[in-house]
């Protein structure tokens, strides 16, 4: 298990005062969610009360890229928990799997942290189509 201690790294630049950077839990979450959305399968990230409240936030004119991400930020680790909508038809673990790998080298490249584990949980399946149209979403 990771250090729960949000200091991630203590960094000395050549001819520069020198001190230590913080980089708080939040900020790994936004970095992991552009991450994983930008792998080709993934349609959204969160379970379904996350992405209806994301719904809401995006209408009111925010959106929370951090949505349906987990992480635990210790000083040199990170362990992160995601949770995808995959799109259909395609592999449900050939796009877990590229989500590990874009997440992984995003925190390790832009952090400058290992990654510990990367757990993804397969939320849903979109299927194009499915959507409801605003006349069914109604009640009457």
């Amino acid at each position: 298990m990771v250090d729960k201690t949000p200091i991630i790294s203590t960094a000395t630049t050549t001819g520069a005062a020198s001190g230590k950077t913080t980089v708080v839990d939040p900020v790994v979450a936004k970095i992991a969610g552009i991450a994983a959305r930008e792998v080709p399968g993934v349609f959204a990230l969160g379970g379904g009360a996350a992405r209806a409240i994301g719904a809401i936030r995006e209408a009111i004119g925010g959106a929370d890229l951090s949505q349906g991400i987990k992480v635990e930020v210790g000083e040199t680790q990170v362990a992160v928990d995601i949770s995808i909508v995959v799109e259909y038809p395609q592999p449900l673990q050939y796009v877990a799997d590229g989500v590990r790998a874009a997440v992984a080298t995003a925190i390790q490249q832009l952090v400058g942290m290992e990654v510990t584990e990367i757990n993804v949980t397969v939320s849903d399946v979109h299927i194009p189509g499915e959507e409801p149209t605003e006349a069914e979403a109604r009640v009457s």
